[in-house]
Parts: C-alpha cells; structure tokens; sequence
C-alpha cells in the first residue's frame, strides 16, 4: 500500500504567508503540518512508500524538509512541474498525475497536506482494507452554516455515501469530507477515465467522488477527535492555538 499527501497546492488565501513557503511546511506548535501527517502514516504497518506530490515552485522547500525529517519509511518527493495557481493542476489532476509518473497498482491512502487531526489513521485503513468501495474520512463539525465552506456528506446506515454536495450554499448535514481517501488499486484506472469524461475543469476532490458514488459506490469512516482545515488565517491561528496531538 501507498500512501501519497497532497502538497501541490498555492495557498492563496494565506497569501503573504505562503506567497514563498509552501502551506504543508507552515508550522504549528513548533513542527511543519506535514510531520504530524507523517507520524500517522509511519505506524501503519502495510504503508511501504510515502509520496509527496508538490510542484516546481515549492520543490526546494520539501527536498530540504526531506533530508530534515527522520522516518524508516521511503518517502518520495514528487514535482507537478506547475509554478503558479494559474496552471496547478488541482487535487485529482495530481493523483492522476503521480499514478501515471510513479506506475501505481497499489491501493493509495491520499491525503490532504494541510490536514491537521489529532484520530489515528489505524482504524480508518483497517476499514477501509475490508470494504471493497472506495473510502472517504468525513468530520462532523456540527455546525451546517460551516459546513457549506467543506464537501457536505451525506450517509446511510451502513456508510455508504448517498449525496456528496461541494461547498453547496444550503447543506443539507454538518458531516464534511476531510480530504482523506482510500483508493483500491483496481479502482485507480477511475481517474483517468473521471478526467476524460469531463469537458469543465472540476478537479476538486468533491466533484469526483460525487461521481465515484455514481459509478461503483463510496463508502465513509467518521472520525472523531479534533480536525482543523487550515485554510484561512482563522483556522490556521486556531491550529497553533489550541491542537493537541
């Protein structure tokens, strides 16, 4: 099994913060995102590689963080070859791009490199290795205002996912997609047929896994604990304020 973060991204809404510093490296409680992302990946045990998909602005800062972090696991760096917003390639443009550059056939644990939660990971791989349906984590921020700025999720009792809405003006639940997920290596071939099957650029994740749902079925682990998706200065400076791991 692979797991691969998510690390691409320009952050332009902490911009001048991450104008010349990759938001995954931004630092809480004295250590970069990333690493606590890591911790969790390290301890479980089926997991043989970690990718990191950034891209050619930010390279350099993750070759350095690379050589600064201590970890038995093989850890590869992967360039997006993108250098502004302007042309990123979004979050299921990357995964696509690291599955073909990289050859993956493995099953792939993705996730977000700004993902900052305090839940181990064991229990969601463990769930996700018997459930033969892609998996999604999802947090209940029990607030449905909130919950329009996320991917609003939307289960059955067995954990199937029945609607999956992105950042929709009315949600219809305060449970939202944590930008973690479980893909079984024969559902991989998906992306690329996801990618050509659209004529509009919706690389966000939400749009994806809507239409995952649609054609094979998704299943979702609710996590517990806290989650803070570092997104604007708000939650960042809530992050260094109040996580604990």
């Amino acid at each position: 099994m692979k797991a691969l973060i998510l690390a691409a991204g320009y952050a332009t809404r902490l911009y001048p913060l991450t104008k010349k510093y990759p938001k995954p490296l931004l630092l809480v409680k004295g250590r970069p995102i990333i690493d606590y992302i890591v911790d969790k990946l390290e301890v479980i045990p089926e997991i043989d590689e970690i990718f990191v998909v950034t891209n050619s602005k930010f390279i350099s800062k993750f070759r350095a963080w690379r050589k600064s972090i201590k970890i038995a696991k093989k850890i590869t760096l992967v360039d997006d070859l993108t250098k502004s917003n302007d042309d990123r390639l979004g979050a299921i443009g990357d995964l696509d791009f690291v599955i073909k550059k990289r050859r993956l056939r493995d099953d792939i644990l993705v996730i977000g490199g700004d993902n900052l939660f305090n839940a181990k990971l064991n229990k969601f791989v463990l769930f996700s290795r018997n459930n033969s349906f892609p998996v999604i984590g999802a947090y209940d921020i029990k607030d449905k205002k909130k919950a329009g700025k996320y991917g609003v999720v939307k289960i059955d009792k067995n954990n199937r996912l029945v609607e999956f809405q992105e950042k929709p003006k009315k949600p219809k639940s305060s449970l939202v997609a944590m930008c973690l997920y479980y893909f079984p290596g024969d559902k991989l071939g998906l992306v690329d047929e996801y990618r050509k099957s659209k004529t509009s650029k919706t690389d966000a994740t939400g749009f994806y896994i809507d239409w995952l749902r649609k054609r094979v079925g998704v299943s979702c682990f609710v996590f517990g604990g806290e989650w803070f998706d570092i997104g604007d200065f708000n939650y960042y400076d809530k992050a260094k304020e109040t996580f604990k791991q």
